[in-house]
């Protein structure tokens, strides 16, 4: 039998000591290494959020050479995917794209299943869409200042309809009416498309739209616009003024970002920062936007989380003023 002396097993060790220590089966490297990367949008497959979700994906996709793709999950005013987001992983797998709901569920909702505050990292806001205020075509207004005057020698004569209670649409018609002192009627619907439907057919007077979903029927003629919600003109509608031209301070918009959950890693939270302010300065990605009325913005986190906590103020603000509450 072969023996084998202390003084070998004690040099066994220390060689086995000096080797590079083997990389375990499954290991990732740098992020996002080996890792499928999912870019979680809370609504549904075609709307803008979605189309802005999949822009992410496919250039992060080519920024990293990494398997993204995009998972709607949605529901409950952008809640289930959001608190998906909240509950899942920290290892930067799960990329959320943030809705304007983040800065006005908690203020709805008597109870979420998630903290908004505290559950997230918002990483860079990323896009704005203006919403547009149109009216049906037979309405005898032809400005949002003669649209004022008209609710205020008929009051409570004018509807308006939404995509539903909480929405931002719904709230850009209660910020109207609280900043120019008319009185109309909110007429709540589930989603645009059969609010819309009514405006055309003049079953409603008037409507704070998403620019995507009632581009077409301003470009139709069916419905007449009066203006876009954001403070600046904005240079994919450059024909129609703002409403904050007749209306000073009147600022509404739909807007997008991106985060991830609480307690991601500062390292991966960079990557991703620097990733996404490079992806929103591409033509592509301007171009691609332009195609459901959304401008790029180049942001970072300070920026962005200042910005969601003046979206807090503003609308939390109005939401408990006006009692409005969801179950």
């Amino acid at each position: 039998m072969m023996k084998i002396s202390r003084r070998s097993v004690w040099q066994g060790f220390a060689a086995t000591a000096l080797l590079p220590l083997a990389r375990p089966a499954g290991a990732q490297g740098a992020y996002p290494g080996n890792r499928t990367i999912k870019v979680i949008v809370p609504y549904p497959a075609g709307g803008a959020t979605d189309v802005i979700g999949r822009i992410v994906a496919d250039r992060l996709h080519a920024m990293w050479h990494a398997t993204v793709i995009v998972e709607n999950i949605s529901g409950a005013a952008s809640n289930i995917g959001m608190d998906r987001v909240a509950k899942g992983p920290t290892d930067g797998t799960q990329i959320v794209m943030v809705p304007p709901q983040i800065a006005i569920n908690q203020y709805l909702y008597a109870k979420l299943p998630f903290d908004p505050e505290k559950d997230f990292i918002p990483i860079a806001l990323l896009a704005n869409l203006p919403n547009i205020l149109v009216v049906k075509k037979d309405l005898a207004v032809n400005s949002v200042k003669e649209l004022i005057d008209y609710a205020k020698a008929n009051p409570g004569k004018l509807n308006y309809a939404s995509s539903g209670n909480g929405t931002t649409i719904h709230l850009s018609g209660e910020l109207f009416k609280r900043m120019t002192g008319v009185d109309m009627k909110h007429i709540p619907y589930r989603g645009s498309a059969p609010a819309v439907n009514d405006l055309v057919a003049g079953q409603v007077d008037l409507m704070f739209d998403n620019a995507p979903s009632i581009i077409g029927q301003v470009r139709g003629g069916t419905v007449k616009p009066l203006g876009v919600t954001t403070l600046e003109p904005s240079p994919l509608l450059a024909d129609l003024p703002t409403v904050a031209q007749t209306v000073p301070g009147y600022e509404t918009a739909s807007w997008f970002g991106v985060g991830v959950r609480a307690g991601t890693p500062e390292d991966i939270v960079v990557k991703i920062e620097q990733s996404v302010r490079a992806l929103a300065q591409e033509p592509v990605v301007k171009e691609r936007m332009a195609t459901v009325i959304a401008e790029p913005v180049v942001s970072d986190r300070k920026s962005f989380a200042e910005f969601i906590a003046a979206e807090r103020k503003k609308w939390g603000t109005l939401i408990n003023e006006l009692g409005i509450r969801l179950e």
